[in-house]
C-alpha cells in the first residue's frame, strides 16, 4: 500500500542499516500488520548510528519501531502489533478463546523463541570465530533445535498455529525468519510455515516498503 504523508499512523524506522540486516529491522512487523488490515501509515526515518537525543524520551532504548497514532504512542514491536490487531478481527479474533490463543502465540514468539534465535544470530553473525562463541555454540544449537522440535510438534500439519493467520502467526514467522537453515536444523513444516508467511501479499508489501526506505548512508544522511 502506498505510504501517505498525511496518514494518521506514523512508524519510526532507520534510514540505513548494514545490508545483512535489511528486511529484518523490527519495524517490518508493524508494517506487515498494518498491511494485513489495509491501514495507511507514514514513516519517520532516523539514523541508526546517531540517534536524535530526544528520541530516548520516546523509545527508552533508542531502538525501532516507534508508533504514533494520535494520543497513542507505543514502543516494542509486540505491543504495537497487538495494538494493531485490536483494530481488526482479521489479525486478532473477537471470540475470547481465539483471542487468548493468538495473544499467547505472540508472546511465545517473543519470549520462548526470539531470545534463543537472537543468541544464535549473535554467535554466528556478530561474534563468529571468537573463542567463547565457538565453545558456547554447540549448547546453543542443541537448545535451539529442541525449541524448534517442540514448535514443530505443535504446528503439525496445520498451515498456521491456530485455525487461521493471526498476530501470533505473524510474530512467529518474524522470529523464525532470523534463523539460517545452514546453521541450525529446522523441521520441514516450520520451513514451509515461514514460506507461507513471507508469501503473503501484506508481507511482501511491508518488505518492499522497508527496503525502499533505506536510501541513506551509514550516518543516516541521504545518500
Amino acid at each position: 500500500m502506498p505510504q501517505r504523508d498525511d496518514a494518521p499512523i506514523e512508524v519510526t524506522g532507520y534510514a540505513w542499516v548494514p545490508p545483512f540486516a535489511r528486511g529484518h529491522v523490527r519495524d517490518i512487523r508493524v508494517r506487515w500488520a498494518l498491511e494485513e488490515i489495509g491501514l495507511d501509515y507514514r514513516t519517520r526515518l532516523i539514523s541508526a548510528v546517531k540517534r536524535p537525543a530526544d528520541y530516548y524520551r520516546e523509545q527508552p532504548y533508542g531502538q525501532v519501531p516507534y508508533y504514533r497514532e494520535g494520543d497513542v504512542e507505543l514502543f516494542e514491536s509486540g505491543a504495537i502489533v497487538l495494538h494493531i490487531g485490536e483494530k481488526d478481527e482479521r489479525l486478532l479474533p473477537r471470540d475470547p478463546v481465539g483471542r487468548a490463543r493468538a495473544i499467547g502465540w505472540l508472546i511465545s514468539a517473543l519470549n520462548s523463541l526470539e531470545p534463543y534465535i537472537m543468541n544464535m544470530v549473535t554467535i554466528d553473525t556478530f561474534c563468529a570465530g571468537q573463542d567463547w562463541a565457538v565453545l558456547r555454540r554447540p549448547a546453543m544449537v542443541e537448545m535451539m533445535e529442541r525449541r524448534l522440535r517442540h514448535l514443530s510438534d505443535a504446528l503439525g500439519r496445520k498451515d498456521w498455529l491456530e485455525d487461521r493467520f493471526t498476530v501470533g502467526g505473524l510474530m512467529t514467522v518474524e522470529a523464525l525468519r532470523n534463523l539460517d537453515p545452514a546453521q541450525v536444523s529446522i523441521p520441514d513444516n516450520l520451513i514451509a510455515y515461514v514460506a507461507r508467511g513471507v508469501a503473503r501479499p501484506a508481507f511482501q508489501a511491508a518488505l518492499a516498503a522497508q527496503m525502499a526506505d533505506f536510501v541513506a548512508d551509514e550516518e543516516g544522511m541521504p545518500a
